[in-house]
């Protein structure tokens, strides 16, 4: 498939750019094998059964993105990819010229840091402090580059799941930020099961696919963890005869990157998963997901899992019923269904 295959036309004015006043007050488009149910997001423990069980990511966000200026004088963003160490991290930097090996960079409140050398598009930076430390002082929260809006201090707090756990992410996992403590609760009185992965959402969720062909397309990296007890609760759900639901495609990428083998095995490592139309999934049997971007390796994923022409035809009706969309948008429910034997038209 093409690039272009995955293109749609979306409204400006449906760009979530705010989160609604409560986590549960989103909408939710459940995605059958022959029709579109709309409903609220409250209602979602109502499509659960007892004997299921869902897997969340419990990345925390960290904030990420901090401003500072050359000692020449020019000025310069700091998008952090990746902490390396207590003081090291590989970086986004943007500014008209980049800057070199050595070179100083000077930070809000006097903090400083040093280049030490590149990686690709990215910069390796030492801290003369502790990078929670710098963070903590002068970090922003890295909002996505369509919510275009300074950060403000609600984002601290709702541009992060309530179960969030491991500092980490550049990127909310956006699915998880419906749920709310009330929520799950009422999931787990209904004796539905729940588990948390580990994956640290970097900003590449966000780049293009260039390549016209997705062949081509060179996937970037993750870092994630599956624990045994995660590998354990997933093969007693199996046995048993339950559902497994992945909260979100990080969530999914997780497990799916940790069954590459085709078993599903406790793993710790990078991924660089791309999964496209065609993919045979070997874990999940249902997820939760928001909307993804035109020609977005995750709107991709989710074809993979729905079928390509239900997800063209979901994304319509979503359009049509002015769903909101992206990080801070509604969601969908859906199953495993990739047959492409489908009713739906484009």
């Amino acid at each position: 498939m093409k690039k272009s295959d995955f293109n749609y036309n979306l409204p400006n004015e449906l760009i979530a750019r705010y989160p609604l006043a409560q986590r549960g007050q989103s909408r939710l488009l459940q995605v059958t094998d022959s029709e579109f149910i709309d409903g609220a997001f409250n209602d979602f423990p109502s499509l659960l059964k007892a004997g299921d069980l869902l897997v969340f990511n419990d990345t925390r966000v960290i904030p990420a993105r901090f401003y500072g200026r050359k000692v020449t004088g020019g000025k310069l963003e700091i998008l952090i990819e990746r902490v390396l160490d207590s003081v090291t991290a590989l970086a986004h930097i943007r500014s008209s010229k980049s800057p070199k090996a050595g070179a100083r960079i000077l930070l809000d409140k006097g903090y400083e840091c040093e280049v030490q050398e590149r990686e690709g598009d990215l910069f390796k930076l030492t801290f003369l402090k502790p990078i929670e430390t710098v963070l903590d002082a002068i970090g922003h929260i890295p909002l996505p580059p369509y919510i275009d809006r300074e950060d403000e201090s609600l984002d601290f707090e709702r541009y992060q799941t309530v179960f969030s756990k491991t500092p980490g992410a550049v990127a909310a996992p956006t699915a998880g930020l419906h749920f709310d403590e009330t929520m799950l609760e009422t999931i787990n009185s209904l004796g539905v099961d729940t588990a948390y992965v580990t994956l640290h959402v970097g900003s590449g969720t966000f780049q293009p696919v260039r390549e016209e062909n997705l062949v081509d397309h060179i996937m970037h990296k993750e870092w994630l963890a599956v624990s045994d007890e995660v590998v354990q609760k997933i093969k007693q759900t199996k046995l048993a005869g339950g559902r497994v639901i992945a909260v979100g495609t990080t969530a999914m990428r997780s497990l799916e990157s940790a069954a590459k083998s085709g078993e599903l095995k406790p793993y710790i490592g990078e991924t660089d998963l791309f999964i496209t139309p065609g993919y045979s999934f070997n874990v999940v049997d249902a997820m939760v997901t928001n909307f993804h971007l035109p020609e977005s390796t995750l709107l991709m994923l989710v074809s993979a899992f729905s079928g390509y022409k239900r997800m063209k035809a979901a994304y319509q009706h979503a359009i049509e019923q002015k769903y909101r969309f992206f990080s801070y948008g509604d969601a969908m429910f859906l199953t495993y269904m990739p047959d492409e034997v489908s009713s739906y038209e484009i």
